[in-house]
């Protein structure tokens, strides 16, 4: 087929005009059976690539994505150009994803999305035989290199199907953001006879800022300054899925459209939010990077970054979101030095230190374990625990087996020692890239080159289109205006303690801030930890503000304060204090039956929960039965204790349990 032929089947079928040439010449590749790495700038038109020869080719195309976003986007507009298109992930149900494999297996369907992590499922990889396939496609590559910024492990299994394919049939992987190591990576793995298209990465329609901040209170002011003067609707990332409450709240608070948005939205939510920006619905999306890939909107006016990302292929990715229909957007950075400490973190948790591999292997090697038991054996974390398991399962350490209807881990015995080398590079390699990052901050250059630079996008074309390089600077101004309305802001948000349980008399509480986003995360650390004596007056004022805002003029029949692990009297003193303001009676029958360590040990849920469970009791049960409970603590983590205290307060007959605490802490959830 010549261009100008296909070119007539694009604007029959598609409704396009041309191709550009380097999709042209991908296209051609394909239709020739060859396999084609494509690296091209976010908004080129990389879906076209594969989507145009997927029409042409009598079987199914199945295109492995890990954006859940991107799949309905794409398949709705499929389907609106009669092309038959599903796609199959977590958030349908396995009846739906069940017939929808059937119909790809009866040939059905032409084009079918499908997440990476299906790859573990029996039921597709027994389709997979019964298929028709006339192409597969690897959207977002990179998540195929371990040195790529999004690497996931099951994007490894993919390349098991790839190398298995017969030759001549065609494979196409594609990535806005791979540098040349991640790209020789990509290479190596989809194996010989491999073209590849790298295009340019330039974006000159970009305007790039850096405003260097001291504090978290000048991001928050700047942006209330002046978020409403930027041109037409944008994103505002975050770190931590507690700063999109934050910055959520600070807007609602001055009357600025916005809604937030993150990983641990229900789906329904996460649509409705991924469809109100398409129409504009707000000024502002605020998210954590949960939000974005996958989302084709061409006028996205505004990205703008809180939090530093952790390196500039990650930056690249997210600010290539704006200006797709090539029109100015602003792309804004802030950084405060002290950001630099939450991407540390992420490296450290991407890739666990050398003793938490050791801690797992020395478990599966005394028993078979499933994912759970090994959490509680080990004390890590769930992603931990995945990103290890997957890592020795590669190096042939553990193997998974399937006992009744789990999967379990044994150690593989005569197996090899665990070698570190990759791990250690990895980890210097991430280290470095954030190092990149902050030098992107700090340079005085042109910084559209310099992120193309890291890039690998050769191109010598100067640019004019940055704070160093002809636009002025942005620098922020604090005033006594603005710095009373942040204070009136900080007296009148307070965090939400969702506490609800199924068969329980829990309801939904109140803190009366974020430990470490103001000053009352010090002053609690001065009271229970530097002999600072009882909580401050402060922090009773602050709390009382809270209550009459979450349960305004309802009285309890009775206070409860939480027994102390380490702390004293500190929390009774308080409970008392709120007992005399309010004139609720209190109760100190309220204790622990058993010795428990501090919550802060443990760093999962389950082993937070087993601390304390059936580990308190009242030793007068009648004064609770039948009355309503307002339960006192000072800091709010994972929620284990509160929700085991209101179990056994539900069990003994209590009406209603209300908790009330001075701080909520940031927790671990960051995406």
């Amino acid at each position: 087929m010549t261009r100008q032929e296909a070119e007539i089947v694009l604007q029959r079928t598609f409704k396009l005009s041309r191709f550009y040439d380097e999709q042209w010449i991908t296209i051609e590749k394909i239709l020739k059976g060859e396999r084609v790495l494509l690296i091209e700038k976010t908004g080129f038109g990389k879906s076209l690539c594969f989507q145009f020869p997927a029409v042409l080719h009598k079987g199914t195309t199945v295109i492995f994505s890990p954006l859940i976003a991107l799949m309905r986007d794409q398949v709705k507009k499929l389907n609106s150009l009669g092309i038959s298109a599903k796609c199959v992930n977590s958030e349908q149900t396995p009846e739906e994803n069940s017939q929808i494999i059937t119909d790809a297996k009866a040939g059905k369907i032409k084009i079918l999305y499908i997440a990476p992590e299906r790859q573990e499922n029996s039921e597709w990889i027994e389709a997979t035989r019964l298929m028709n396939l006339s192409m597969v496609v690897v959207d977002e590559a990179h998540c195929i290199s371990v040195w790529g910024h999004d690497f996931r492990p099951t994007f490894r299994r993919i390349i098991n199907l790839v190398t298995l394919l017969p030759k001549g049939l065609p494979v196409l992987a594609t990535t806005a953001t791979a540098t040349k190591k991640v790209e020789a990576d990509i290479a190596e793995q989809m194996g010989s006879n491999l073209s590849i298209i790298r295009g340019n990465l330039m974006r000159d329609n970009f305007k790039l800022f850096v405003i260097k901040v001291n504090s978290e209170d000048e991001k928050l002011i700047w942006l209330g300054q002046n978020l409403e003067k930027l041109s037409g609707s944008g994103v505002l990332y975050t770190g931590t899925r507690v700063d999109t409450e934050i910055y959520s709240k600070w807007f609602e608070f001055l009357k600025i459209s916005s809604t937030g948005y993150n990983a641990g939205l229900d789906p329904e939510s996460r649509i409705a939010i991924e469809n109100g920006l398409m129409k504009n619905q707000w000024k502002c999306v605020i998210s954590t990077n949960a939000l974005g890939m996958g989302i084709d909107k061409p006028d996205i006016r505004f990205i703008i970054h809180t939090q530093i990302p952790q390196s500039p292929i990650h930056y690249y990715q997210e600010i290539g979101r704006a200006g797709r229909d090539n029109q100015p957007s602003y792309i804004i950075l802030f950084y405060n030095p002290e950001d630099k400490k939450l991407p540390e973190a992420f490296i450290e948790g991407g890739r666990p230190s050398i003793s938490k591999y050791e801690k797992v292997i020395t478990a599966v090697k005394n028993e078979m374990l499933g994912e759970r038991d090994l959490m509680r054996r080990t004390n890590l974390k769930q992603n931990q625990i995945r990103v290890i398991k997957a890592d020795l399962m590669e190096q042939k350490i553990i193997r998974e087996v399937t006992v009744g209807r789990g999967k379990k881990f044994e150690y593989i015995t005569g197996a090899p020692q665990l070698n570190t080398k990759a791990f250690e590079e990895l980890r210097a390699s991430k280290t470095r890239d954030l190092d990149k990052m902050i030098e992107y901050v700090e340079t005085t250059q042109s910084r559209m080159k310099y992120l193309c630079d890291y890039l690998g996008d050769s191109s010598t074309q100067s640019f004019t289109n940055c704070d160093n390089t002809g636009l002025k600077k942005i620098t922020v101004s604090v005033n006594d205006e603005w710095t009373q309305k942040l204070q009136a802001f900080r007296e009148d948000y307070f965090p939400a303690l969702e506490v609800e349980t199924r068969g329980t008399n829990l309801i939904n509480g109140v803190a009366a801030s974020y430990y470490g986003v103001s000053n009352v995360g010090s002053a609690l650390h001065r009271s229970k930890y530097e002999n600072g004596g009882d909580f401050p007056d402060f922090l009773l004022k602050l709390i009382l503000k809270a209550y009459r805002k979450k349960f305004g003029q309802e009285k309890f029949d009775i206070i409860l304060y939480v027994p102390p692990t380490k702390s004293g009297d500190l929390v009774k003193n308080f409970a008392m204090k709120v007992s005399q303001v309010f004139k609720f009676p209190i109760s100190h029958n309220l204790i622990k039956q058993r010795a428990t360590s501090e919550q802060k040990v443990f760093e999962n849920a389950y082993l937070k929960s087993d601390n304390v469970k059936d580990a308190f009791m009242i030793k007068t049960p009648d004064e609770v039965r039948g009355k309503t409970i307002l339960l006192i603590d000072d800091i709010f983590d994972s929620g284990a204790t509160i929700k085991e205290i209101g179990r056994y307060l539900s069990n003994l007959g209590a009406l209603k349990i209300a908790p009330l605490v001075i701080a909520r802490t940031v927790g671990g959830d960051l995406v």
